[in-house]
């Protein structure tokens, strides 16, 4: 059912009390739907199952030791830092994008970054720390609810009425530096919900585009958690970020490839966060041969169920995932960006085909 038509009912039921209203808000505050839900999405984006059995590296009793130390790094660095760097967490910018750079081992991060999304209201569903990968589930933002005097007023009983039609879902990487700091990296995944005819009587939900706006809100929370006071994790986030470099596909040797104007650093950074807000299943990545491992679902037609199909419950299973390559090749500020079969070889491929214009898109 639409949040308008939710919205409705309770207006209906409590005519004595003011009409329904909005409040315009940039507040955030998330709750998942239920714990350990999931919001079906398309199947070209379909995750394979979490497993949450994983063994963080150098354990976990690291998270109130590492905050401890971020701040006294930070009264120790005082004013000697870099535009942009508080202590040791400081917020890198390029082009468009925004990520965190922490002077501390991943493994002393992952368990503060974990309590930060929980803290915030998400449950995770998918935890790799071999990866330095963790994702939330879809959650809804209640702060864009209307706050008018009906929900104040009996909101409590009938909260699960109201719903803004939206949920989100946010990756977390980490990725290890050469100095032995960590890279942090956050993602967004939007779904909406929309009709499906014109009677507004079903609803289906759809993608919706990845927001760059709570993607660094979340980066400044983040570094509050890691330390950094609400004024300094402000004043450094609010910098403007400029345009992002062209994005160009071209064919080379019969396959689509996307050719980037920049060196490889920032190709291979684009390329790891356009993956990660597309939702592909990323099983490893080699950085010194410029390769993505990824695991893709194809999308599949859905048949209506004959008659013994409905009388039994039969139904025809969910395509298997097909591994593949995303390779980054650069030649000084130049980079072509290929997808591959997961032997390594040219792939021409409709599903090879349809990867690539979904990261094109995002790079755009």
């Amino acid at each position: 059912m639409k949040p308008t038509t939710r919205l409705g009912l309770i207006c209906l039921a409590a005519t004595t009390l003011a009409a329904c209203s909005v409040l315009e808000s940039d507040k955030i505050e998330y709750k998942s739907a239920t714990k350990g839900s999931t919001l079906e999405v398309p199947p070209d984006l379909t995750q394979l199952s979490s497993d949450t059995r994983y063994v963080v590296p150098g354990g976990s009793t690291a998270s109130a030791a590492a905050f401890e130390a971020g701040r006294a790094q930070q009264a120790k660095a005082g004013t000697d830092t870099a535009p942009g760097s508080i202590g040791d967490v400081r917020i890198e910018r390029d082009g468009n994008q925004r990520w965190l750079v922490v002077n501390r081992p991943a493994s002393q991060l992952w368990e503060p970054v974990r309590d930060f999304w929980t803290e915030n209201g998400f449950v995770m569903v998918l935890e790799q720390p071999q990866l330095g990968i963790m994702e939330t589930d879809w959650a809804e933002n209640r702060a864009k609810l209307p706050q008018d005097i009906i929900r104040q007023t009996i909101g409590k009983l009938f909260d699960s009425l109201y719903s803004t039609g939206e949920r989100d879902k946010f990756r977390t990487r980490l990725e290890r530096g050469a100095n032995g700091g960590t890279d942090i990296y956050i993602t967004h995944r939007g779904m909406v919900e929309t009709y499906t005819n014109a009677q507004k009587d079903s609803t289906i939900w759809q993608p919706r585009p990845s927001d760059p706006e709570l993607e660094t809100e979340f980066l400044r929370r983040l570094m509050v958690k890691l330390g950094v006071s609400e004024e300094q994790s402000r004043a450094v986030a609010a910098a403007p970020v400029a345009a992002a470099a062209p994005v160009q596909v071209t064919k080379a040797d019969g396959a689509s490839v996307i050719q980037l104007p920049e060196g490889f650093d920032r190709a291979w950074r684009r390329v790891g966060l356009s993956l990660d807000r597309s939702g592909f299943t990323v099983e490893d990545r080699d950085r010194s041969q410029g390769t993505y491992f990824v695991r893709y679902v194809p999308p599949t037609e859905k048949k209506e169920p004959g008659f013994f199909g409905k009388l039994f419950g039969a139904s025809s299973s969910a395509a298997a995932p097909v591994k593949y390559r995303v390779v980054v090749r650069s030649t000084a500020q130049q980079s072509t960006v290929s997808v591959l079969s997961a032997a390594g070889t040219p792939d021409t491929s409709a599903d090879a085909e349809r990867i690539l214009r979904l990261l094109a898109d995002d790079l755009k």
